[in-house]
Protein backbone atom coordinates (compact mmCIF):
# COMPACT_ATOMS: atom_id res chain seq x y z
CA UNK A 1 0.00 0.00 0.00
CA UNK A 2 2.04 2.92 -1.28
CA UNK A 3 -0.46 5.75 -1.20
CA UNK A 4 0.33 8.51 1.27
CA UNK A 5 3.17 6.47 2.77
CA UNK A 6 5.28 9.60 3.26
CA UNK A 7 2.56 11.22 5.33
CA UNK A 8 2.07 7.99 7.23
CA UNK A 9 5.78 7.65 7.98
CA UNK A 10 6.11 11.27 9.07
CA UNK A 11 3.15 10.91 11.38
CA UNK A 12 4.63 7.71 12.79
CA UNK A 13 8.04 9.25 13.51
CA UNK A 14 6.47 12.40 15.00
CA UNK A 15 4.32 10.26 17.29
CA UNK A 16 7.38 8.29 18.40
CA UNK A 17 9.23 11.49 19.31
CA UNK A 18 6.24 13.00 21.08
CA UNK A 19 5.62 9.93 23.19
CA UNK A 20 9.31 9.09 23.59
CA UNK A 21 8.66 5.63 22.14
CA UNK A 22 10.90 3.66 19.80
CA UNK A 23 9.68 3.72 16.17
CA UNK A 24 10.19 -0.04 15.95
CA UNK A 25 7.74 -0.56 18.82
CA UNK A 26 5.10 1.42 16.91
CA UNK A 27 5.78 -0.54 13.73
CA UNK A 28 5.34 -3.85 15.54
CA UNK A 29 2.15 -2.51 17.10
CA UNK A 30 0.74 -1.58 13.69
CA UNK A 31 1.65 -5.02 12.33
CA UNK A 32 -0.19 -6.70 15.20
CA UNK A 33 -3.19 -4.40 14.83
CA UNK A 34 -3.48 -5.24 11.13
CA UNK A 35 -3.35 -8.95 11.93
CA UNK A 36 -6.13 -8.44 14.47
CA UNK A 37 -8.12 -6.54 11.84
CA UNK A 38 -7.71 -9.48 9.47
CA UNK A 39 -8.92 -11.90 12.06
CA UNK A 40 -11.94 -9.76 12.87
CA UNK A 41 -12.74 -9.28 9.18
CA UNK A 42 -12.23 -12.86 7.99
CA UNK A 43 -12.77 -14.81 11.21
CA UNK A 44 -9.18 -16.06 11.28
CA UNK A 45 -5.68 -14.83 10.55
CA UNK A 46 -3.44 -17.90 10.73
CA UNK A 47 -2.42 -17.40 7.11
CA UNK A 48 -2.13 -13.59 7.29
CA UNK A 49 1.14 -11.65 7.25
CA UNK A 50 2.07 -7.97 7.33
CA UNK A 51 5.12 -6.34 5.80
CA UNK A 52 6.19 -2.77 6.59
CA UNK A 53 9.16 -1.12 4.90
CA UNK A 54 11.31 0.42 7.67
CA UNK A 55 12.66 3.02 5.23
CA UNK A 56 9.58 4.31 3.45
CA UNK A 57 6.80 3.22 5.77
CA UNK A 58 5.03 1.41 2.91
CA UNK A 59 3.02 -1.53 4.21
CA UNK A 60 1.19 -4.56 2.73
CA UNK A 61 -1.15 -7.18 4.14
CA UNK A 62 -1.13 -10.68 2.58
CA UNK A 63 -3.16 -13.87 2.87
CA UNK A 64 -1.33 -17.04 1.97
CA UNK A 65 -3.79 -19.24 0.01
CA UNK A 66 -3.43 -22.78 -1.25
CA UNK A 67 -4.28 -23.45 -4.94
CA UNK A 68 -7.14 -25.96 -5.26
CA UNK A 69 -9.54 -27.17 -7.94
CA UNK A 70 -12.64 -26.61 -5.81
CA UNK A 71 -12.56 -23.74 -3.30
CA UNK A 72 -14.31 -24.51 -0.02
CA UNK A 73 -12.66 -21.83 2.18
CA UNK A 74 -12.11 -18.52 0.38
CA UNK A 75 -9.86 -17.25 3.16
CA UNK A 76 -7.32 -20.06 2.93
CA UNK A 77 -7.87 -21.34 -0.62
CA UNK A 78 -7.77 -19.98 -4.18
CA UNK A 79 -8.95 -21.56 -7.39
CA UNK A 80 -6.44 -22.67 -10.01
CA UNK A 81 -7.93 -20.22 -12.53
CA UNK A 82 -7.61 -17.25 -10.17
CA UNK A 83 -4.09 -18.28 -9.21
CA UNK A 84 -2.99 -18.54 -12.85
CA UNK A 85 -4.52 -15.13 -13.53
CA UNK A 86 -1.97 -13.84 -11.03
CA UNK A 87 0.87 -15.93 -12.43
CA UNK A 88 0.53 -18.66 -14.99
CA UNK A 89 3.15 -20.89 -13.34
CA UNK A 90 0.93 -21.75 -10.34
CA UNK A 91 -0.37 -25.34 -10.09
CA UNK A 92 -2.67 -27.13 -7.67
CA UNK A 93 -1.00 -27.39 -4.25
CA UNK A 94 1.05 -24.22 -4.62
CA UNK A 95 0.72 -21.38 -2.11
CA UNK A 96 -0.15 -17.94 -3.44
CA UNK A 97 0.28 -14.70 -1.49
CA UNK A 98 -2.76 -12.55 -2.17
CA UNK A 99 -2.61 -8.92 -1.09
CA UNK A 100 -5.50 -7.62 1.02
CA UNK A 101 -6.45 -3.95 1.01
CA UNK A 102 -6.76 -2.79 4.58
CA UNK A 103 -9.26 -0.13 3.50
CA UNK A 104 -11.63 -2.98 2.69
CA UNK A 105 -11.73 -4.04 6.33
CA UNK A 106 -15.07 -3.51 7.99
CA UNK A 107 -15.75 -0.84 10.60
CA UNK A 108 -15.51 -3.28 13.49
CA UNK A 109 -12.15 -4.60 12.29
CA UNK A 110 -10.79 -1.08 11.81
CA UNK A 111 -11.99 -0.02 15.25
CA UNK A 112 -10.34 -3.05 16.85
CA UNK A 113 -7.06 -2.22 15.10
CA UNK A 114 -7.25 1.39 16.26
CA UNK A 115 -7.92 0.33 19.84
CA UNK A 116 -4.96 -2.03 19.74
CA UNK A 117 -2.64 0.75 18.62
CA UNK A 118 -4.01 3.18 21.20
CA UNK A 119 -3.67 0.66 24.02
CA UNK A 120 -0.11 -0.21 23.05
CA UNK A 121 0.89 3.45 22.91
CA UNK A 122 -0.50 3.97 26.41
CA UNK A 123 1.37 0.95 27.71
CA UNK A 124 4.62 2.15 26.17
CA UNK A 125 4.10 5.64 27.55
CA UNK A 126 3.64 4.21 31.04
CA UNK A 127 6.69 2.00 30.60
CA UNK A 128 8.85 4.92 29.48
CA UNK A 129 7.64 7.11 32.37
CA UNK A 130 8.16 4.30 34.86
CA UNK A 131 11.75 3.78 33.70
CA UNK A 132 12.41 7.53 33.75
CA UNK A 133 11.16 8.02 37.30
CA UNK A 134 12.52 4.69 38.55
CA UNK A 135 15.97 6.17 37.96
CA UNK A 136 15.01 8.96 40.37
CA UNK A 137 14.05 6.52 43.12
CA UNK A 138 15.91 7.30 46.39
CA UNK A 139 16.77 10.77 45.17
CA UNK A 140 15.56 14.26 46.08
CA UNK A 141 13.54 16.24 43.54
CA UNK A 142 11.75 19.57 43.59
CA UNK A 143 8.01 19.53 43.05
CA UNK A 144 5.03 21.85 43.16
CA UNK A 145 2.03 21.27 45.41
CA UNK A 146 -0.97 20.85 43.12
CA UNK A 147 -3.92 19.50 45.08
CA UNK A 148 -5.08 17.81 48.27
CA UNK A 149 -7.01 14.58 48.75
CA UNK A 150 -8.04 14.47 52.38
CA UNK A 151 -4.85 14.91 54.37
CA UNK A 152 -2.71 13.65 51.51
CA UNK A 153 -0.89 15.92 49.08
CA UNK A 154 -0.25 15.57 45.36
CA UNK A 155 3.03 17.05 44.15
CA UNK A 156 3.74 17.81 40.49
CA UNK A 157 7.12 16.29 39.61
CA UNK A 158 7.05 17.24 35.93
CA UNK A 159 5.43 14.53 33.84
CA UNK A 160 3.86 12.76 36.81
CA UNK A 161 2.51 13.50 40.26
CA UNK A 162 4.08 12.31 43.46
CA UNK A 163 1.91 11.15 46.35
CA UNK A 164 2.82 12.62 49.75
CA UNK A 165 0.78 10.71 52.30
CA UNK A 166 -0.09 12.12 55.71
CA UNK A 167 2.36 9.72 57.39
CA UNK A 168 5.23 11.07 55.26
CA UNK A 169 4.48 14.71 56.06
CA UNK A 170 6.26 16.63 58.81
CA UNK A 171 3.94 17.67 61.60
CA UNK A 172 3.75 21.43 61.71
CA UNK A 173 4.50 21.91 58.01
CA UNK A 174 1.61 23.36 56.04
CA UNK A 175 1.43 23.84 52.30
CA UNK A 176 -0.58 25.82 49.81
CA UNK A 177 -1.15 25.08 46.11
CA UNK A 178 1.84 26.18 43.99
CA UNK A 179 4.27 25.87 46.92
CA UNK A 180 7.63 24.50 45.78
CA UNK A 181 9.02 21.79 48.04
CA UNK A 182 11.79 19.23 47.92
CA UNK A 183 10.77 15.62 48.47
CA UNK A 184 12.54 12.28 48.70
CA UNK A 185 11.29 9.63 46.25
CA UNK A 186 10.75 6.56 48.41
CA UNK A 187 9.35 4.20 45.77
CA UNK A 188 8.15 4.09 42.18
CA UNK A 189 5.52 1.41 41.57
CA UNK A 190 3.53 0.27 38.56
CA UNK A 191 -0.26 0.24 38.54
CA UNK A 192 -3.14 -0.08 36.08
CA UNK A 193 -3.27 3.69 35.84
CA UNK A 194 0.46 4.12 35.29
CA UNK A 195 3.46 4.70 37.55
CA UNK A 196 2.71 5.61 41.16
CA UNK A 197 5.37 7.69 42.90
CA UNK A 198 5.53 7.74 46.70
CA UNK A 199 7.44 10.69 48.17
CA UNK A 200 8.42 11.74 51.68
CA UNK A 201 9.39 14.77 53.73
CA UNK A 202 10.16 12.74 56.88
CA UNK A 203 12.67 10.19 55.56
CA UNK A 204 16.20 10.50 57.04
CA UNK A 205 17.65 10.12 53.54
CA UNK A 206 16.06 13.45 52.61
CA UNK A 207 18.53 15.20 54.92
CA UNK A 208 21.43 13.15 53.58
CA UNK A 209 20.59 13.98 49.97
CA UNK A 210 20.22 17.67 50.81
CA UNK A 211 23.75 17.63 52.21
CA UNK A 212 24.95 15.95 49.02
CA UNK A 213 23.37 18.78 47.03
CA UNK A 214 24.67 21.58 49.24
CA UNK A 215 28.13 20.32 50.31
CA UNK A 216 30.65 19.78 47.53
CA UNK A 217 32.86 17.55 49.69
CA UNK A 218 29.95 15.22 50.41
CA UNK A 219 28.91 15.13 46.77
CA UNK A 220 32.48 14.33 45.69
CA UNK A 221 32.86 11.59 48.30
CA UNK A 222 35.61 13.34 50.31
CA UNK A 223 33.29 13.68 53.30
CA UNK A 224 31.04 10.74 54.07
CA UNK A 225 27.84 10.74 56.09
CA UNK A 226 28.36 7.56 58.11
CA UNK A 227 25.14 7.62 60.11
CA UNK A 228 22.00 9.67 60.49
CA UNK A 229 19.09 9.76 62.92
CA UNK A 230 16.11 12.02 62.57
CA UNK A 231 12.92 13.11 64.26
CA UNK A 232 11.38 15.00 61.37
CA UNK A 233 10.42 18.59 62.04
CA UNK A 234 12.36 18.74 65.30
CA UNK A 235 15.99 17.59 65.20
CA UNK A 236 18.45 15.52 63.16
CA UNK A 237 21.88 14.21 64.08
CA UNK A 238 24.42 13.20 61.46
CA UNK A 239 27.87 11.70 61.97
CA UNK A 240 30.41 12.63 59.30
CA UNK A 241 33.90 11.39 58.44
CA UNK A 242 36.57 12.70 56.09
CA UNK A 243 38.78 10.63 53.79
CA UNK A 244 41.16 13.58 53.59
CA UNK A 245 43.02 14.48 56.80
CA UNK A 246 43.21 18.09 55.63
CA UNK A 247 39.42 18.39 55.36
CA UNK A 248 37.41 18.98 58.53
CA UNK A 249 34.19 17.00 57.94
CA UNK A 250 32.11 18.99 60.42
CA UNK A 251 33.40 22.33 59.15
CA UNK A 252 32.76 21.34 55.54
CA UNK A 253 29.13 20.51 56.32
CA UNK A 254 28.56 23.62 58.41
CA UNK A 255 30.12 25.94 55.84
CA UNK A 256 31.43 29.46 56.26
CA UNK A 257 29.37 31.24 58.90
CA UNK A 258 27.01 28.26 58.82
CA UNK A 259 25.90 29.01 55.25
CA UNK A 260 25.65 25.40 54.12
CA UNK A 261 23.83 23.90 57.07
CA UNK A 262 21.56 26.95 57.33
CA UNK A 263 20.44 26.44 53.72
CA UNK A 264 19.38 22.91 54.62
CA UNK A 265 17.72 24.04 57.84
CA UNK A 266 15.72 26.58 55.84
CA UNK A 267 14.63 23.89 53.37
CA UNK A 268 13.51 21.77 56.33
CA UNK A 269 11.65 24.79 57.72
CA UNK A 270 13.69 25.28 60.86
CA UNK A 271 14.52 21.68 61.80
CA UNK A 272 17.65 21.69 64.01
CA UNK A 273 20.67 19.74 62.77
CA UNK A 274 23.54 18.49 64.94
CA UNK A 275 26.68 17.60 62.95
CA UNK A 276 29.20 15.45 64.82
CA UNK A 277 32.40 13.72 63.84
CA UNK A 278 32.34 9.98 63.30
CA UNK A 279 34.83 7.83 65.23
CA UNK A 280 35.48 4.11 64.95
CA UNK A 281 35.92 4.02 68.71
CA UNK A 282 32.39 3.61 70.11
CA UNK A 283 33.18 5.58 73.27
CA UNK A 284 34.38 8.63 71.33
CA UNK A 285 31.49 8.32 68.88
CA UNK A 286 28.95 8.25 71.73
CA UNK A 287 30.62 11.26 73.32
CA UNK A 288 30.36 13.15 70.05
CA UNK A 289 26.79 11.99 69.47
CA UNK A 290 25.61 13.45 72.78
CA UNK A 291 26.69 16.91 71.64
CA UNK A 292 25.96 19.67 72.58
CA UNK A 293 26.22 18.12 76.05
CA UNK A 294 29.72 17.59 77.45
CA UNK A 295 30.71 14.12 78.61
CA UNK A 296 32.97 13.20 81.52
CA UNK A 297 33.31 9.46 80.89
CA UNK A 298 32.02 6.73 78.58
CA UNK A 299 32.29 2.97 78.97
CA UNK A 300 31.03 1.15 75.87
CA UNK A 301 30.44 -2.57 75.47
CA UNK A 302 30.74 -3.31 71.75
CA UNK A 303 29.42 -6.86 72.15
CA UNK A 304 26.32 -5.86 74.08
CA UNK A 305 25.91 -2.65 72.08
CA UNK A 306 25.39 -0.74 75.31
CA UNK A 307 27.18 2.16 76.97
CA UNK A 308 27.26 3.93 80.33
CA UNK A 309 27.88 7.66 80.26
CA UNK A 310 28.68 10.19 82.98
CA UNK A 311 28.05 13.90 82.45
CA UNK A 312 28.46 16.92 84.75
CA UNK A 313 25.50 17.42 87.05
CA UNK A 314 24.40 20.65 85.40
CA UNK A 315 24.58 19.04 81.93
CA UNK A 316 22.36 16.04 82.68
CA UNK A 317 19.17 17.61 81.37
CA UNK A 318 21.00 18.81 78.25
CA UNK A 319 22.49 15.36 77.60
CA UNK A 320 19.10 13.71 77.90
CA UNK A 321 17.32 16.48 76.03
CA UNK A 322 13.73 17.60 76.04
CA UNK A 323 11.55 14.50 76.49
CA UNK A 324 14.73 12.40 76.07
CA UNK A 325 15.25 13.47 72.47
CA UNK A 326 19.02 14.10 72.55
CA UNK A 327 19.77 10.74 74.15
CA UNK A 328 17.30 8.97 71.88
CA UNK A 329 18.82 10.42 68.69
CA UNK A 330 22.34 9.68 69.93
CA UNK A 331 21.36 6.06 70.55
CA UNK A 332 19.96 5.71 67.04
CA UNK A 333 23.00 7.43 65.54
CA UNK A 334 25.50 5.12 67.25
CA UNK A 335 23.44 1.95 67.46
CA UNK A 336 24.16 1.71 71.20
CA UNK A 337 21.79 1.64 74.15
CA UNK A 338 22.97 4.58 76.24
CA UNK A 339 22.53 4.92 80.03
CA UNK A 340 23.29 8.49 81.14
CA UNK A 341 24.05 9.49 84.73
CA UNK A 342 25.19 12.69 86.36
CA UNK A 343 28.44 12.76 88.33
CA UNK A 344 26.53 12.70 91.58
CA UNK A 345 24.39 9.77 90.50
CA UNK A 346 27.44 7.86 89.29
CA UNK A 347 29.31 8.39 92.55
CA UNK A 348 26.30 7.36 94.62
CA UNK A 349 25.93 4.20 92.51
CA UNK A 350 29.64 3.45 92.76
CA UNK A 351 30.13 3.59 89.00
CA UNK A 352 33.23 4.88 87.24
CA UNK A 353 35.34 5.22 90.39
CA UNK A 354 38.42 6.01 88.34
CA UNK A 355 36.99 8.38 85.75
CA UNK A 356 38.15 11.47 87.66
CA UNK A 357 41.79 10.58 86.96
CA UNK A 358 41.29 11.51 83.31
CA UNK A 359 39.08 14.50 83.96
CA UNK A 360 40.66 17.96 83.89
CA UNK A 361 38.37 20.80 84.97
CA UNK A 362 40.40 23.49 83.24
CA UNK A 363 40.56 21.59 79.95
CA UNK A 364 36.86 20.77 80.14
CA UNK A 365 35.57 24.29 80.64
CA UNK A 366 37.87 25.95 78.11
CA UNK A 367 35.88 24.47 75.22
CA UNK A 368 32.44 24.77 76.76
CA UNK A 369 29.63 26.78 75.27
CA UNK A 370 26.84 28.69 76.90
CA UNK A 371 23.46 26.96 76.48
CA UNK A 372 20.22 28.88 76.69
CA UNK A 373 17.72 26.20 77.71
CA UNK A 374 14.72 28.47 77.20
CA UNK A 375 15.56 29.19 73.54
CA UNK A 376 17.51 25.98 72.90
CA UNK A 377 20.40 28.02 71.49
CA UNK A 378 24.15 28.10 71.93
CA UNK A 379 26.53 31.04 71.93
CA UNK A 380 30.24 30.96 71.25
CA UNK A 381 30.97 32.70 74.56
CA UNK A 382 33.34 30.72 76.78
CA UNK A 383 32.89 30.42 80.49
CA UNK A 384 35.04 32.50 82.80
CA UNK A 385 35.24 32.68 86.56
CA UNK A 386 33.67 36.13 86.46
CA UNK A 387 30.73 35.00 84.34
CA UNK A 388 30.00 31.82 86.25
CA UNK A 389 31.18 31.68 89.85
CA UNK A 390 31.37 28.63 92.10
CA UNK A 391 28.53 30.02 94.19
CA UNK A 392 26.31 30.39 91.09
CA UNK A 393 27.20 26.87 89.97
CA UNK A 394 26.25 25.41 93.36
CA UNK A 395 22.95 27.33 93.30
CA UNK A 396 22.15 26.03 89.78
CA UNK A 397 23.09 22.48 90.74
CA UNK A 398 20.84 22.58 93.82
CA UNK A 399 18.00 23.97 91.66
CA UNK A 400 18.47 21.22 89.09
CA UNK A 401 18.51 18.49 91.74
CA UNK A 402 15.39 19.97 93.31
CA UNK A 403 13.55 20.02 89.95
CA UNK A 404 14.56 16.42 89.25
CA UNK A 405 13.27 15.26 92.67
CA UNK A 406 9.96 16.99 91.95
Amino acid sequence: MAANTNDFWEALTDLAKEKNIEVEVLIETIENSLLIACKNNYGKADNASVEIDRTTGEYHVYLSKTVVEDVKDSVEEISLIDAQNIDGKYQVGDVVRVEVKSKDFGRIAATAAKNTITQKIREEERKVLYEEYYELQHKVVTGVVTRFSGNNIHVNLGKLEGFLSESEQVKGEYYQPQDRIKVYIVEVKTSNKGPRILVSRTHPELVKKLFEEEVTEVRDGIVEIKSISREAGSRTKIAVWSKDEDVDPVGACVGQNGARVNAIVNELRGEKIDIVEWDDNPAYLIENALSPAKVVAVVADADEKSARVVVPDYQLSLAIGKEGQNARLAARLTGFKIDIKSETQAKEAGDFLDYEEDYDDDEYYDDDEYYDEENEEYSEEEYSDEEYSDEEYEEDSEALESSEEE
